[in-house]
C-alpha cells in the first residue's frame, strides 16, 4: 500500500505543475544580461577597458539567446518584456555610456565628459521607453531608431579596437569619442530604417537567403579579426540604416510631386 501512495504521488507531480516554470531559462539568461552590463561598469571603473568591452559583448549574445529562447518556447510575457528593457539599459545604455568617459571622455573635464556620456543612457532610456510604447511608427519589418545594443556594440567594438592598435593620439581620441557618443545618441531616438537581425532558423535560411548571408559573413569576420571587424561591421550595419531612410525620404518627396 505504500509503495501504490508513493507511485500516486509521484505521478501527480509529474501530471501537476512543473517545478521549474518554462519561463525560467529566458529569465536566467536576461539576468546574465544584466550582471555581464555590471561586470562592465566595475571594469571601467577600475581602467580595465578590453574586458569591459568583451562584457559588453556578452551581454548582446545573453541579450540575443533570451529573446531567441523566449520565442522558441513560446515564453514571452510582460514581465520578460520588462526584465529585458531594464538589463537592456544597464548593460547597453549605462555600461557603455561610463566606458567612453573612462576611456577618453573624463579627460576633457568632468562636466563636459559627463554630459556627452550620459548621451548614451538618455538616449538609450528614450529608445527603450519608445518601443515598449510601441510608439514607434516605423515599418513593422524594421527597427525604428538605431537598437540600443546595436549602439553598445558598436563603442565597444571602438574602444576594444583604440586599446589594441593606439592608431589615434590623445587629442584625436577624444574627439572621435565625442563625435560617436553624440552620432549614436541621436540616431537611438531618431526613426532611421534599421533591419531587425535574422533568427538562426531554416525558415529565415529559405526566405532571406542573401540577408543571412551576409550576416553569417560578418559574424565570422568577426570571429576572425575580432575588434577592428567589430567595429566595421556595426559601422557598416548603421550606415545602411541611413541610406535606406534616406532613399525612402526621397522616394516620397518624388511621388508626392
Amino acid at each position: 500500500m505504500r509503495n501504490e501512495k508513493k507511485k500516486d504521488n509521484f505521478r501527480e507531480r509529474r501530471t501537476g505543475l512543473p517545478l521549474v516554470s518554462r519561463s525560467f531559462v529566458p529569465a536566467v539568461l536576461t539576468v546574465m544580461n544584466m550582471v555581464c552590463g555590471y561586470i562592465a561598469i566595475v571594469m571601467s571603473g577600475s581602467d580595465r577597458f578590453v574586458v569591459a568591452g568583451w562584457c559588453i559583448v556578452l551581454a548582446a549574445f545573453f541579450d540575443a539567446a533570451d529573446g531567441f529562447v523566449a520565442r522558441m518556447t513560446d515564453t514571452t510575457s510582460r514581465f520578460g518584456i520588462e526584465l529585458d528593457s531594464l538589463s537592456d539599459l544597464v548593460s547597453f545604455g549605462v555600461a557603455p555610456a561610463y566606458l567612453v568617459y573612462k576611456f577618453g571622455l573624463e579627460d576633457i573635464g568632468a562636466v563636459k565628459g559627463i554630459i556627452l556620456s550620459s548621451m548614451l543612457v538618455v538616449g538609450g532610456g528614450l529608445r527603450l521607453a519608445r518601443f515598449n510604447a510601441g510608439v514607434l511608427g516605423c515599418r513593422k519589418d524594421f527597427f525604428c531608431g538605431l537598437p540600443i545594443p546595436a549602439q553598445a556594440l558598436t563603442v565597444a567594438g571602438f574602444v576594444l579596437w583604440m586599446d589594441a592598435e593606439n592608431i589615434l593620439n590623445h587629442y584625436q581620441l577624444q574627439n572621435a569619442l565625442s563625435l560617436l557618443t553624440v552620432v549614436l545618441a541621436f540616431l537611438m531616438i531618431s526613426r532611421v530604417n534599421y533591419d531587425a537581425f535574422p533568427e538562426p532558423t531554416f525558415e529565415t535560411v529559405r526566405e532571406k537567403p542573401l540577408q543571412t548571408g551576409f550576416y553569417l559573413t560578418i559574424f565570422f569576420c568577426v570571429l576572425i579579426y575580432q575588434a577592428k571587424a567589430l567595429f566595421l561591421a556595426m559601422l557598416l550595419y548603421i550606415l545602411l540604416g541611413v541610406l535606406r531612410s534616406l532613399s525612402l525620404f526621397f522616394k516620397q518627396i518624388v511621388l508626392q510631386r
